[in-house]
C-alpha cells in the first residue's frame, strides 16, 4: 500500500517509498521524516530494506593532479560481489500523439528480461515503469519518474548495484548557469512533458548520481534523442569502433562537483548530446 505524504518545506505531495523513513522533495530538495513508523506502510523484504539511511550534501570537488578519471577512483578493497540489486526501468511510447514512438516499451521489456534472466536481479527488485501499467503510480509520468529515482538510490549499501534504463524521447534546453561544456541541458521527456514539462539533466545528476556512497555501483542506459551527457557525469569516454578510446573532461567550469559522494556510475548512451536517435525496424 502507497503512502502520500507533504514535503515539510514545500508541502508538495511525494509519494513515499514502501518501507521509507524519510523522502527528498524532487522539488525544493527538502528532507521529510517521517517520525510514526506506525502510520506508514510495512516494512519491505530485502531488497527493499530502507534501513540506515541518510543524505549528505555532495563534498567539495577532489584535487586530481591530471584530468583522468581514474584519479578520484575510492581506495581500498572492492565492493562485496553480492549485495542488493535494484533497477527502474522506464520506457514510453507516447501512444496516440504525433511524438509516438514504436519500440521503447518492448525496449523495457527486453530489459527487464535480461536483467532477471542474465544479471538475477529479483523481479520485486524492478520498478517497471511503461503505459502498459495500470497502477497509476507505475505510470511513466514526470512525478512517478522522480520518485522512482529516488526510490532506486534509497537506502543503499556498500555491494549494491542499481540499473536505470530509459528509452523514449530527449531533448536539450539552454544553460544560463555555465556548468555545460556545450551551453545546453539534456532532458528527458515525460509521458506527460507537454503540461508538467521535462526533467533535466540537473536534477538527475543530484538524484541518482551525487548521492551514491561509497561501494554503490550504478549503471544506466539512456536510449533517447541528445542522450550523450543525460547524467551529467564529469567525464565521458568516446571510442571508435575498433575499440580506441579517448576521455573528456566534462566538469563545468563553475567548479561544481558533478560526480558521487564515493560510489561508481557508468552510463551508456543511445547518441552524442548534439545527435538524435529514431526507431528501427531491423531485426536481430
Amino acid at each position: 500500500m502507497l503512502m502520500l505524504v507533504n514535503c515539510s518545506n514545500c508541502r508538495t505531495p511525494l509519494q513515499l517509498p514502501p518501507g521509507a523513513k524519510s523522502i527528498i522533495c524532487a522539488v525544493c530538495h527538502a528532507i521529510t521524516h517521517i517520525t510514526d513508523p506506525r502510520s506508514g506502510p510495512p516494512p519491505p523484504p530485502p531488497p527493499y530494506s530502507t534501513s540506515n539511511y541518510h543524505y549528505a550534501p555532495p563534498p567539495p570537488p577532489p584535487v586530481l593532479s591530471a584530468p583522468s578519471p581514474y584519479n578520484h577512483a575510492p581506495q581500498g578493497q572492492p565492493p562485496a560481489a553480492h549485495g542488493h540489486k535494484r533497477a527502474v526501468i522506464c520506457g514510453i511510447s507516447y501512444k496516440n500523439s504525433r511524438y509516438e514512438l514504436k519500440g521503447c516499451i518492448n525496449d523495457a521489456k527486453c530489459m527487464k528480461f535480461l536483467l532477471v534472466n542474465r544479471f538475477k536481479f529479483p523481479e520485486s527488485s524492478i520498478l517497471m515503469l511503461t503505459e502498459e501499467e495500470t497502477d497509476p503510480y507505475r505510470r511513466p509520468t514526470k512525478h512517478n519518474i522522480r520518485m522512482a529515482m529516488h526510490w532506486l538510490v534509497q537506502g543503499c549499501q556498500p555491494g549494491d548495484s542499481l540499473v536505470f534504463h530509459y528509452s523514449g524521447h530527449g531533448s536539450q534546453q539552454r544553460n544560463y548557469t555555465g556548468d555545460e561544456v556545450d551551453g545546453f541541458d539534456e532532458t528527458l521527456c515525460p509521458l506527460d512533458f507537454e503540461a508538467q514539462g521535462m526533467i533535466v539533466d540537473d536534477e538527475i545528476n543530484a538524484t541518482i548520481v551525487r548521492p551514491l556512497a561509497r561501494e554503490v555501483k550504478l549503471h544506466a542506459i539512456i536510449d533517447a534523442c541528445h542522450s550523450g551527457t543525460m547524467l551529467d557525469l564529469p567525464y565521458l569516454c568516446r571510442m571508435d569502433r575498433s575499440g580506441r578510446y579517448v576521455w573528456e573532461d566534462h566538469r563545468p567550469p563553475s567548479g561544481v562537483w558533478k560526480g558521487t559522494n564515493g560510489g561508481e556510475v557508468i552510463s551508456f548512451s543511445g547518441c552524442d548530446d548534439d545527435q538524435t536517435s529514431a526507431d528501427t525496424s531491423v531485426k536481430f
